[in-house]
């Protein structure tokens, strides 16, 4: 009997031992494969797309020579001016709806469109083309994406002025303004805040933004300033002094 027990207990120690041998040698290697892998496929970030402003975009329209390319937030081109159009890098909703799954990728904002000899492209932000449209690839856009205005011009007397359409009532009531007329033009920019949406306005035969409080944003001292989706796009506005040369500044009236 006790040489029974003898057996049991040397069994018992070689089991576990030899357990805890192979408990020891196995998840070591494995992990060190896991660390190695996964460390290799991190990707290292552009260092030529800098960030100043978070509020804008990293690359910027610009045009030179007469052609358009991008330049980053310090006024460095990233890519070449070689296009008859450029616009910001946003999305394109009739390609996110395109009936060719394999096409909706470049309907996000990752990529800009392009125009080169009167043919259309999308390009990434390292400047490469990386698809051509084609009319069989173009989705119907998604109405109920749209944004319904909560102010609008309003014309008394041959002035311009803002009104919020719900509440208002009667024009011989200035109160019933949001800012009462007394502009020559004003137009309201295409933007994703209703509430406090950007205006193009004029005064004394010069542009400049204000918003809905009549705050000056940006001041009355070019020829003319653009009504496109520069705004609601890349947040800067497309203005110009000589009514030729047309260049992008953000709020502040910084010129990119």
């Amino acid at each position: 009997m006790k040489n029974i027990l003898n057996f049991w207990c040397v069994f018992i120690s070689v089991f576990v031992f030899s357990q805890t041998k192979s408990v020891k040698k196995l998840p070591i290697k494995n992990v060190t494969k896991t660390v190695v892998k996964k460390g290799s496929a991190v990707a290292k970030p552009n260092p030529d797309l800098v960030i100043i402003n978070p509020d804008l975009p990293v690359l910027i329209p610009k045009k030179e020579d007469g052609k358009f390319g991008y330049v980053n937030q310090n006024g460095k081109f990233i890519i070449k001016p070689e296009y008859h159009i450029a616009v910001f890098f946003y999305e394109d909703c009739n390609l996110l709806n395109s009936p060719n799954e394999k096409i909706r990728k470049f309907g996000t904002k990752e990529y800009a469109t392009v125009e080169k000899d009167m043919i259309s492209y999308r390009v990434n932000k390292a400047g490469k083309r990386v698809y051509q449209f084609k009319d069989s690839d173009l989705g119907k856009c998604k109405l109920e994406d749209y944004k319904q205005q909560l102010y609008q011009a309003y014309v008394l007397n041959g002035f311009y002025g803002i009104i919020e359409k719900s509440r208002f009532v009667n024009a011989a009531d200035y109160r019933d303004y949001q800012i009462y007329p007394q502009y020559q033009y004003l137009y309201i920019l295409e933007g994703d805040d209703t509430a406090d949406p950007m205006i193009v306005a004029s005064h004394n035969d010069r542009f400049g933004v204000i918003d809905v409080n009549n705050k000056v944003i940006v001041p009355f001292e070019y020829s003319n300033i653009k009504r496109n989706f520069s705004w609601k796009m890349g947040k800067m506005f497309d203005v110009t002094k000589d009514g030729k040369n047309y260049y992008y500044i953000d709020v502040r009236n910084k010129t990119y």
